[in-house]
C-alpha cells in the first residue's frame, strides 16, 4: 500500500545522483524515488537501477506514456513518465546473472475537486424547524486528505470526510429569525501541507436563506355584517406577530369581488384597510375572505356578510298645499317587512303602512310629518326616514302679541316700531295715518311729535286682508317732570301717613298702660297684638 503522504516529484539532477549511488551486492532492482505525488496530469523522472554491473535486461513496465532520458549507465536507466492522470504503480525490472528481481514505484496524483455544489435551499423555511443542509463533490484526491465544510457565513457548521463518488454530506440545524438572510455554502479542503504541499480549498457558490415565521392565529377581521345595496363599507384585516412583515400579502375579498387593500406595517405586524361598495346583483348572504400569506403558508379568516336593499319609505300627503280647513290625509309607506311609525306612532297593527287624517289649521303650516321604517337584517335593526312637509294656505292676521295696539314713547328716544302680519301667502303690510303718513315697521326711529297719532295697519295677500288701529303716543319732557313731581309727592304723602299712624299707635298704648295702673289692674306680659 502506498504511504499516506508520499514525496513530491524530484528534480531530474537529484534522480541522476541516487542512481549513481552505489546498488546492493546480490541480484536486485531498484527504483527511485520509491514514492511520488503530483498533481493530475503532471510528469516525474524516474529510475531503474540492476545490482549487476551489466544486466541482460533492464528496463520499466508502466501504462503510462514514458521517454528514456540522459543515455544511462550499465546498470541504471532514466525516465519521464507524463500526463499522469491517476494513482500508478510503474514497475522497474532487471535480469541479472545470479537472478532476475522487480521494484515498484508508487505514484499519488492529487487533484481538486471538480463540483461543490450546496444543494438548493428552500425558497422559504419556517423558524423554529430544521433545516438539512446538504453539499455534493465531485473529483478530488486523495479522498484521506479530502474534508468537507458546510458553513453559515464563515462560521463552521459541520466538518467531515469526503467518502463515496461523488460524495455528500449532510447536516442538520435549527433555524431562527436571525437566519434570515444568512449565507450557507459548502468547502472542500484537500490537505496536503504534511507532504510539504498545502492547503487547497474550493468553495461553491453561496446562497441565502429566507426564513419566516407565521402565527398560528388567524388574523382579525372587522367588517360590516350587513351592508345595503349602493353603499359603501370599510373592511380591516389585522394580524401581529409577523416575520418578516414586509414580506407577507394580503388577499381581501368579498364574494367574487377582489378588494384592494391599502396595507400598514408595524412593528412584525399589518393592517390591510379596504373600501367596498356592493351593488344590487350581490344581494344576499355573501363570504368575507382574509388571507395573510407569508413564506409558504397561509392564514385566513371567513365571515359573512348580509347585503341588503332597504328604500327610504314614502311619505304621501293628500295634496302638499291645502287650504285652511281642507281634509289632509299623510300615509307612510315603507318595504313589504319593515315596521314604520308616522310621526313617533307605530301602525297599528305593526306593519308597513300607517296613515293620519288632520283638518288643516294655520298652525299646521310647515308642519312636518315624519315616517320611520324599521328592518331587521341578519339579527340587526336598520333604520330609514322620510320626512314632508305640508303648506296651508290662510290669509292674513295681525294680533296684539305682534302688532301691539298702543306705544307710548318719550320723545327724542330711539325706537323700533314693530309690527309683524302672519298669513300663507305672507301678506303685504302698510301702517299710515291719514292715509299718507307711513310708520317705519321695523326701523329705527328717532321719536318725534309728528309720529304720536293713530296708524291703520293693513295686511294684505292673495287670500284677503285686514286692519287694526295703532296708537303712538309721544311723551314731552313738561310731561315727564309733572309724573315724576306727582310720584315724589305720592311717596311724601305716604311716609308722612306712615309716620303719624306709628306716633298714634304709641300714644294709645301709653294711655292704655296708664289707666290700668290707675285702676289697680296687674300688669300682664303683652302676648297679642294691642287692640286699635
Amino acid at each position: 500500500m502506498a504511504p499516506s503522504c508520499p514525496q513530491p516529484a524530484l528534480p531530474t539532477l537529484l534522480v541522476l545522483l541516487q542512481a549513481l549511488l552505489p546498488g546492493p551486492g546480490n541480484a536486485q532492482t531498484s527504483v527511485f524515488p520509491p514514492e511520488v505525488i503530483l498533481p493530475r496530469g503532471g510528469s516525474v523522472v524516474v529510475n531503474c537501477s540492476a545490482s549487476c554491473d551489466q544486466p541482460i535486461l533492464l528496463g520499466m513496465e508502466t501504462p503510462l506514456p514514458k521517454k528514456e532520458i540522459l543515455p544511462g549507465g550499465n546498470n541504471w536507466k532514466m525516465y519521464e513518465l507524463s500526463n499522469v492522470q491517476e494513482d500508478s504503480q510503474p514497475m522497474c525490472y532487471s535480469n541479472c546473472p545470479d537472478g532476475q528481481s522487480s521494484a515498484k514505484t508508487f505514484l499519488t496524483v492529487y487533484w481538486t475537486p471538480e463540483r461543490v455544489e450546496l444543494a438548493p435551499l428552500p425558497s422559504w423555511q419556517p423558524v423554529g424547524k430544521n433545516l438539512t443542509l446538504r453539499c455534493q463533490v465531485e473529483g478530488g484526491a486523495p479522498r484521506a486528505n479530502l474534508t468537507v465544510v458546510l458553513l453559515r457565513g464563515e462560521k463552521e457548521l459541520s466538518r467531515q470526510s469526503a467518502v463515496g463518488e461523488p460524495a455528500e454530506v449532510t447536516t442538520t440545524v435549527p433555524v431562527s429569525r436571525d437566519d434570515h438572510g444568512a449565507n450557507f455554502s459548502c468547502r472542500t479542503e484537500l490537505d496536503l501541507r504534511s507532504c510539504g504541499l498545502g492547503l487547497f480549498e474550493n468553495t461553491s457558490a453561496p446562497q441565502q436563506l429566507q426564513t419566516f415565521d407565521l402565527p398560528a392565529t388567524p388574523p382579525q377581521l372587522v367588517s360590516p355584517q350587513v351592508l345595503e345595496v349602493d353603499t359603501q363599507g370599510t373592511v380591516v384585516c389585522s394580524l401581529d406577530g409577523l416575520f418578516p412583515v414586509s414580506e407577507a400579502q394580503v388577499y381581501l375579498a368579498l364574494g367574487d369581488q377582489k378588494l384592494n387593500p391599502t396595507i400598514t406595517y408595524g412593528n412584525n405586524s399589518l393592517s390591510a384597510k379596504a373600501s367596498v361598495k356592493v351593488t344590487a346583483e350581490e344581494e344576499g348572504t355573501q363570504r368575507l375572505l382574509c388571507s395573510v400569506m407569508l413564506g409558504t403558508q397561509t392564514q385566513e379568516t371567513r365571515q359573512t356578510v348580509t347585503i341588503y336593499s332597504f328604500p327610504a319609505p314614502n311619505v304621501i300627503l293628500t295634496e302638499p298645499e291645502v287650504s285652511e280647513g281642507t281634509e289632509v290625509t299623510v300615509k307612510c309607506e315603507a318595504h313589504s317587512t319593515a315596521k314604520v311609525t308616522l310621526n313617533g306612532v307605530p301602525a297599528q297593527p305593526p306593519g308597513p303602512r300607517a296613515e293620519l287624517l288632520l283638518k288643516a289649521t294655520p298652525e299646521d303650516n310647515g308642519r312636518s310629518f315624519s315616517c320611520s321604517a324599521t328592518l331587521e337584517v341578519a339579527g340587526q335593526l336598520v333604520h330609514k326616514n322620510q320626512t314632508r312637509q305640508l303648506r296651508v294656505l290662510y290669509g292674513p292676521r295681525l294680533d296684539e302679541k305682534d302688532c301691539p295696539g298702543n306705544w307710548t314713547w318719550p320723545e327724542n328716544s330711539q325706537q323700533t316700531p314693530m309690527c309683524q302680519a302672519w298669513g300663507n301667502p305672507l301678506p303685504q303690510l302698510k301702517c299710515l295715518k291719514d292715509g299718507t303718513f307711513p310708520l317705519p315697521i321695523g326701523k329705527s326711529v328717532t321719536v318725534t311729535r309728528d309720529l304720536a297719532g293713530t296708524y291703520l295697519c293693513q295686511a294684505r295677500s292673495t287670500r284677503g286682508e285686514v286692519t287694526r288701529e295703532v296708537t303712538v303716543n309721544v311723551l314731552s319732557p313738561q310731561y315727564e317732570m309733572v309724573i315724576i313731581t306727582v310720584v315724589a309727592a305720592a311717596v311724601i304723602l305716604g311716609m308722612a301717613g306712615v309716620a303719624t299712624y306709628l306716633y298714634n299707635r304709641q300714644r294709645k298704648i301709653r294711655k292704655y298702660r296708664l289707666q290700668q295702673a290707675q285702676n289697680g289692674t296687674p300688669m300682664k306680659a303683652n302676648t297679642q297684638a294691642t287692640p286699635p
